[in-house]
């Protein structure tokens, strides 16, 4: 129910007593008219008052407040009107459960980069790029024939002149994803053409897409810990594990193991991979809603 509040008051000029024993009100407006404000009510009493001299008088009139709030004047009647809003009662903090949770992974690297050199000296300039061409064609050839991509094969050429002789080097560079066809290709070529080309080392890497993916990998190990760690402290507590209310990642770190300082031996490709190894870790908290079993429910 809305209750009001507000003030009333008008200005009575005259009271004018007329045969039929009425009494009427009459307020005075800004424009010095006067009319009447109250309706016309019956009075036995008011002969008494013939004659006599009457007085302005003003009226007030109040009601209590609930709700709401409204201030106004309308034709010389003063009109106030202020409430209050009932407050809702306030609600009781929701149970929850907060915990946090790490893990950390790791992850090989998915490519190797192989490099091949090639150079040779010739008096002519078409004598010393037809030597390095032969040799590149059979390099390009031996990597297809082993799964390498063209789009995955970059050549590039540089000549020089030494004296009164043309330089010609090329370098081609291949990138595997399998590292045993890797392998395959380096022997190969190692054992096929002579000390005018030089087999490096391959170069281990990661791609944008293998590392994206263990970082959404870890993150949700970390959450999965969290859960796991909520629902065996609500098995203990005797409630049940709710919904989750908030999940936040407050730290993450990626690494790698490094170069060795000192080998004495060449390192196998297993060792290799093992150096480029990117490990990853994260730390989340999380939080849950704590709710009571079925069973305590209907006790309750």
């Amino acid at each position: 129910m809305l209750n009001c509040h507000f003030s009333l008051s008008f200005a009575v000029k005259n009271i004018n007593i007329n045969h039929r024993n009425s009494l009427a009100l009459f307020s005075s407006s800004n424009q010095g008219a006067t009319r009447p404000v109250l309706p016309r009510a019956r009075c036995h009493s008011a002969r008494r008052f013939t004659g006599m001299a009457v007085s302005p008088a003003r009226v007030f009139a109040s009601l209590i407040p609930a709700t709401g709030g409204v201030c106004g004047n309308v034709d010389g009647l003063e009109l106030n009107y202020t409430a209050k809003r009932a407050s809702s009662p306030p609600r009781s903090p929701a149970r929850r459960v907060e915990v946090t949770g790490s893990a950390e992974l790791s992850s090989p690297p998915d490519r190797a980069a192989l490099t091949v050199s090639v150079s040779s000296s010739k008096q002519s300039v078409n004598d010393a790029a037809n030597s390095v061409t032969r040799r590149l064609e059979y390099i390009a050839q031996t990597a297809r024939q082993h799964g390498a991509k063209e789009e995955d094969t970059v050549v590039t050429k540089h000549i020089q002149r030494e004296g009164d002789l043309y330089r010609m080097q090329a370098e081609v560079s291949v990138v595997f994803s399998d590292f045993e066809k890797m392998e395959c290709v380096r022997s190969v070529l190692i054992e096929k053409l002579d000390k005018s080309v030089c087999v490096g080392d391959p170069q281990f890497s990661h791609s944008e897409g293998c590392l994206s993916l263990l970082r959404r990998r870890v993150c949700v190990a970390a959450v999965e810990t969290a859960r796991l760690k909520a629902k065996e402290v609500c098995n203990v507590l005797g409630q049940a594990l709710g919904r989750p209310l908030l999940v936040r990642e407050e730290d993450s770190r990626e690494w790698t193991c490094g170069q060795q300082e000192s080998v004495a031996l060449p390192l196998t490709l297993q060792q290799k991979v093992g150096q480029m190894t990117v490990w990853a870790s994260s730390r989340v908290f999380v939080t849950f809603e704590l709710r009571p079993k079925d069973g305590t429910r209907k006790n309750l």
